[in-house]
Formats: C-alpha cells, structure tokens, sequence
C-alpha cells in the first residue's frame, strides 16, 4: 500500500525534539504505524479494532 500521501501525525507527549517517536495515520479500512525516525523504512498496518484494543490496553495499564 502507498502511504506517500498518508497523514503522519506524532503523539502530542512526544518532545518535538527529533527524538525516539511513534508516527500514526488513519487509513480507510486500518491504522498505520511507523518509526518517525526511518519513515520510509516500512510500517506496521492494524486494524481498526486491534488498534482500539491496543489503547484501551495501554489506558489501563497507566492506571495501575
């Protein structure tokens, strides 16, 4: 799938200041995940449900 066009966005918790960050972009039928570091070295596509799965894990997880 061509992301060029895709678009990246960084959590607003990252530093801005280049360093180690997660980029994700909002796909028709996915989610797009990739290093913003190496943003041509490949991503990772989730569905939209394992996608909502993986937050709602990582929600629960910061209140324990």
């Amino acid at each position: 799938m061509d992301l060029t066009n895709a678009h990246w966005r960084t959590s607003s918790y990252s530093s801005g200041n280049g360093g180690d960050c997660v980029q994700v972009a909002t796909l028709p039928d996915a989610i797009a995940v990739r290093d913003s570091k190496r943003p041509t070295g490949g991503h990772l596509r989730i569905s939209r449900t394992e996608w909502h799965d993986f937050l709602i894990t990582i929600k629960e997880q910061a209140w324990t």
